[in-house]
């Protein structure tokens, strides 16, 4: 109790100050610990520092919320498309960190305006007006860019590619595909299978924990890690990254891409 009280007599500022120096999440775990650090963790000194610049966020089709914390809580609960409807856009709620999702139509898929190959259609639960419907290649290659100066300097992203396989999907579990990441002059691999189940790949003598698998997402949708970086904040240009094939061995059909998320890594 005596504790309490002492913390009580500090000043709003001053706790609003330290409180400004750590993250979202141990803010709104401090407000809970009495009424002064309440006031002081919902402050806007507080949640200023936690938002990127008000000329970095993108326009809210409601109105932006009169509390910084208030936008900070919507920007992160839920993503808004940028302008042009190509990428959206969301805050990490731990970090405050700016996450993308770039989508299928700003990728570079080899082949994807030859409708041969690919279709564009639209989907309810998708984030954006089209997804890319593949129909059939031999080859696949799907990789994508974004400007590193728009990502939050000194967070550690991850990429992954957003996706469905239709029920008569066939082909994607051999070969094995390649995951890229390039940042800078660094090029990082990965052998990853867009195919939950690779019956086909893993007999062909190689181990499985060697190959990188989907998961299955809360929203009905599958993603898979291409791979992650440091944005150190001092390079130059685009953050690149993709899914390919080094060999065309055979048809593949039935993968419905919605997009690549890069989106910061959850430490553990």
């Amino acid at each position: 109790m005596e504790e309490a009280c002492e913390i009580a007599r500090l000043p709003e500022e001053l706790l609003s100050v330290a409180l400004s120096r750590t993250s979202p999440r141990d803010a709104c775990r401090a407000a809970v610990v009495s009424p002064a650090f309440r006031a002081a963790a919902d402050s806007d000194t507080v949640w200023s520092c936690f938002l990127p610049p008000l000329d970095e966020l993108p326009p809210l089709t409601d109105g932006e919320p009169c509390r910084k914390k208030d936008l900070f809580l919507r920007l992160s609960g839920r993503h808004v498309l940028l302008p042009g409807g190509l990428m959206s856009m969301w805050l990490d709620r731990e970090t405050g960190a700016k996450c993308y999702m770039v989508s299928a139509r700003a990728l570079s898929i080899a082949w994807r305006d030859t409708p041969r190959y690919w279709n564009w259609v639209p989907l309810a639960d998708s984030r954006f007006s089209e997804t890319a419907v593949l129909r059939l290649v031999c080859w696949l290659d799907i990789p994508g860019k974004i400007d590193s100066k728009i990502l939050s300097k000194g967070s550690v992203y991850a990429a992954h590619i957003v996706y469905k396989l239709a029920d008569s999907s066939y082909g994607l579990d051999s070969p094995i595909q390649e995951a890229s990441i390039r940042v800078g002059g660094t090029n990082l691999t990965r052998k990853v299978c867009l195919q939950p189940n690779p019956q086909r790949s893993m007999s062909q003598n190689r181990r499985a924990e060697d190959v990188v698998l989907p998961r299955q997402r809360g929203d009905g949708w599958m993603e898979l890690e291409l791979g992650d970086f440091t944005c150190d904040g001092d390079e130059d240009g685009d953050v690149s990254f993709g899914v390919s094939e080094t060999k065309a061995l055979n048809g593949k059909s039935g993968l419905v891409v919605q997009g690549i998320e890069i989106r910061h890594k959850k430490s553990g």
